[in-house]
């Protein structure tokens, strides 16, 4: 699936004279091509899950392809290739269960929020080919009958409405209400009946009487308890009919760690103590039951009389030190009082004979079970269990100096983790892959706290619906890893902040240094000659920290007046730190060196209407983007605090700003809505030119990747996306900064030539005054260099509401980094 711009505009080109050029024409440009309405924005790959029981998860009886739900997405994966496909779910709700079509041809969905669908999507064309309107508060299971002549829906427990549709009429043709909450369902092998389990419950409820009568409209579904005896009280959270030999069969688990087996008579037959603490869920193959239990624990038993025959490996236990797993002996090292992550949801493909089984930690594992006695893992991955906060790209250096390889990225989470992962599928000499994960490279347990690995929040315990977590202040909030990519800053949600040494992993330095969350931390530009740390909070403190003297505290600032949501550093000979809060205003100031050590001094100060979210810096350092509440942008000269530019961050009327990320060539700038959008937008024109959407949580961080490839956004719903911009934007990006490579070079060029010049200095400013780009320290005023910089056609009215984008004002030391050379001195890599 992929988006097409919303830009309603035409492409563009966009001109501005570099001032440095000794071209005979009477401009050079600096192309800007604007993408079209065409260009496209496709998600590659999601690393999350959030399937939180078996309803969440299905497998295609023809491909062995596994379904899984993230966020408003549904994530097809060949494990075989390691390949993902996408459908996304057009009404932007969060998707709650899904199901195959017998024939693999659909699947159906259910979703969460107010009047929720259910939809089928057509698999091969990942569009929508029926959406079904029967429920009031979500829906709870979905599932086709065998024939494929109808599907059932199950509603929440608030809403108790279990619908048959015929989905190819789109009508209900039979429906009933339940008395008490439903977990599962499932269909017997011929469709004449389903079962539905769930608290105190086990029904039977049978098609062919319900629709078998020759009436127009809903009849009502025909439904018989299950006869449970002395196990009334259970409260049941898997069902599956058997399959083959055992039709007339149904099994089912209950919470207390019971197998239960009923005969076709709905009578329970027998049943066995599974002897777990709790067990959540069941499937069955023609010859076996699998039963998921807690502790990492999935039992196996025979199908025809239910006697034992083993149990699965556990996957890994809680903690595991993922880089260490280079042998796939690691994996069935069992580590003595380990804790496993309890089992959530089980489905099996019939086809290869693969168990696919997914964890309380949000991790999925696929076993190959043909023989069960030599059970070996096919794929597995290990995702974040809770709220995702940050990503950082890892900057790119030369390989000897570099701690992680080329295009790694980090995240942090309320799950007390930071994860390191790279999508490079090469072998890197110091990072070998480990058997846990194609895309992992290392987990940082933070104070090697583990109790938050589990995701508590959407688990049943012991049939209440929602369980709560264990601490909702855990985890680490934000990061930043130090411009020479040696250090790790994380600060957490109780206001401590932490270093790490990213050869190692070691902690270096852990300060208690504010009295509530960590909302933002910076480093300070190499090119300044200062090495900083800035660490702001809710508490309204900021904390300047030098790096070189083991982060001591050079200066606490205590301007704002409520929480500081950003701060940056600017500059490249005089370090500015610019930062904006919740009080609506955003403060500017440099640096001044003291007796005493270094201080920030005020220089401006903005005061807005709205409140101020996040905030960003282009690669010139001459402009601040900051979102607003109000859904806009506004762009600030990092000189003087003017407003030089405001427009609509998002395409919506509803929400506000939250992040904003200024491409690595400062051309585009990516956003996020409180609406769950994500924009792609011009950064010099404010013109969207992608609009995505798929995360079901508001989006809490964005980067876009050095190689002006891919965008990766994190979210409040556990998961990851790795957008993979078109080539229409990339290229704009990369074709900006092959432009301003030109303008340093001809910039160093004319300063050899001025140098060689007997004329004096003064002169040659009085002559070529459009070629003065930087000055040395009070040669100028802040307003007349703002003038000098801005381009010829923009000084000729008064107004000052279009930005530079003009490079020439880089100011970069004649140096590019070292991600921008590669990509300038490979244009046949251009097209993406």
């Amino acid at each position: 699936m992929t988006y097409l711009a919303q830009s309603p505009g035409r492409g563009s080109v966009r001109g501005s004279c570099c001032g440095s050029c000794s071209s005979s024409v009477a401009f050079c440009y600096t192309l800007i091509i604007s993408p079209t309405p065409g260009c496209k924005v496709s998600l590659e790959k999601v690393l999350g899950i959030t399937a939180q029981n078996s309803n969440g998860l299905t497998c295609d009886p023809s491909t062995g392809h596994v379904a899984y739900l993230a966020g408003c997405v549904v994530v097809i994966l060949n494990p075989k290739e390691n390949k993902q496909q996408h459908i996304f779910n057009t009404a932007r709700k969060s998707l709650s269960a899904l199901a195959f079509s017998p024939d693999g041809k659909y699947i159906v969905t259910g979703e969460n929020g107010h009047r929720p669908a259910v939809r089928i999507w057509d698999v091969e064309e990942k569009s929508q080919v029926a959406e079904m309107l029967g429920h009031k508060y979500g829906v709870a299971c979905v599932a086709f009958s065998p024939s494929m002549k109808h599907i059932v829906s199950m509603g929440y427990q608030h809403d108790m409405v279990l619908n048959v549709w015929d989905w190819k009429k789109d009508i209900v043709v039979a429906s009933n209400k339940v008395s008490c909450r439903v977990i599962a369902l499932s269909f017997s092998e011929d469709s004449s009946y389903f079962v539905t389990v769930g608290n105190r419950h086990v029904r039977f409820w049978f098609l062919e009487v319900s629709t078998e009568a020759k009436v127009t409209g809903t009849v009502p579904l025909v439904g018989r308890s299950g006869i449970l005896g002395e196990l009334h009280n259970n409260v049941f959270c898997g069902v599956a009919c058997g399959r083959g030999q055992m039709t007339g069969s149904t099994f089912c688990v209950s919470y207390s760690g019971l197998l239960c087996q009923f005969n076709e008579k709905r009578v329970l037959e027998k049943w066995i103590n599974l002897k777990v603490s709790l067990s959540s869920c069941l499937c069955v193959s023609q010859e076996l039951i699998f039963c998921g239990c807690t502790d990492g624990i999935v039992r196996i038993f025979q199908a025809h009389n239910l006697q034992y025959l083993a149990n699965l490996p556990k996957p890994h236990y809680l903690g595991v030190d993922v880089a260490q797993g280079l042998e796939p002996s690691f994996l069935f090292h069992r580590k003595a009082e380990a804790i496993y992550p309890d089992t959530v949801a089980l489905i099996f493909d019939p086809i290869h004979q693969w168990l696919s089984c997914v964890y309380k930690d949000h991790s999925i594992y696929i076993w190959d079970v043909k023989d069960i006695n030599k059970v070996g893992k096919v794929w597995s991955e290990l995702f974040h269990s809770s709220y995702v906060w940050n990503v950082e790209v890892y900057p790119e250096f030369e390989d000897q100096r570099a701690c992680l390889p080329s295009g790694s990225f980090l995240t942090c989470s309320s799950d007390n983790t930071i994860r390191f992962w790279n999508m490079d599928g090469s072998p890197d000499s110091h990072w070998q892959k480990n058997i846990f994960s194609n895309t992992l490279l290392k987990v940082v347990y933070v104070e090697n706290d583990i109790q938050h690995l589990q995701n508590m929040s959407h688990f049943p315990d012991r049939g209440s619906e929602n369980g709560m977590p264990v601490d909702m202040k855990a985890g680490v909030r934000v990061m930043q890893v130090s411009p020479d990519g040696q250090h790790l800053a994380s600060g957490d949600r109780s206001g401590n902040l932490r270093i790490h040494e990213l050869h190692f992993m070691d902690e270096l330095v852990k300060v208690e240094a504010h009295d509530a969350e960590v909302l933002c931390l910076e480093y300070s530009k190499p090119e300044t000659g200062l090495t900083l740390l800035a660490s702001a909070s809710r508490d309204r403190l900021i904390h300047v920290l030098n790096v070189e003297k083991n982060y001591n505290l050079e200066q606490t600032l205590d301007d704002h007046s409520s929480s500081i949501t950003a701060i940056k550093f600017a500059g490249h000979r005089d370090i500015q730190m610019i930062s904006c809060g919740a009080d609506k205003s955003i403060y500017f100031r440099s640096a001044q060196r003291a007796s005493d050590g270094l201080h920030f001094v005020r220089t401006h100060h903005v005061a807005e209407k709205t409140t101020l979210y996040d905030m960003d810096i282009d690669i010139t350092q001459k402009y601040v983007a900051v979102a607003c509440q109000d859904r806009n942008v506004r762009v600030y000269s990092t000189m003087n605090g003017k407003q030089k530019k405001c427009y609509k961050g998002s395409q919506g009327d509803e929400g506000s700003l939250l992040k904003v990320h200024v491409d690595p060539s400062g051309t585009f700038l990516a956003t996020s809505c409180s609406d769950k959008s994500i924009s792609v937008i011009d950064f010099y024109s404010g013109e969207c030119v992608a609009k995505m959407f798929g995360h079901s949580e508001i989006v809490t961080g964005m980067k876009f990747t050095y190689d002006c490839r891919h965008l990766i956004t994190v979210s409040g719903d556990s998961c990851v996306f790795i957008w993979h911009l078109g080539p229409e934007i990339t290229n704009c990006m990369k074709q900006h900064l092959l432009e301003i490579d030109r303008c340093e070079q001809q910039q160093q060029q004319n300063a050899q030539d001025r140098n060689w010049s007997s004329h004096p200095r003064q002169e040659t400013y009085a002559s070529m005054p459009n070629e003065i780009c930087s000055l040395s320290p009070g040669e100028q005023t802040e307003d007349e260099l703002e003038e000098e910089c801005e381009p010829e056609e923009l000084l000729k009215t008064p107004s000052k509401e279009s930005l530079d984008p003009d490079p020439r004002c880089l100011l970069t030391n004649g140096k590019l980094p070292l991600w921008a050379k590669r990509l300038v001195s490979l244009p046949g890599e251009w097209d993406a």
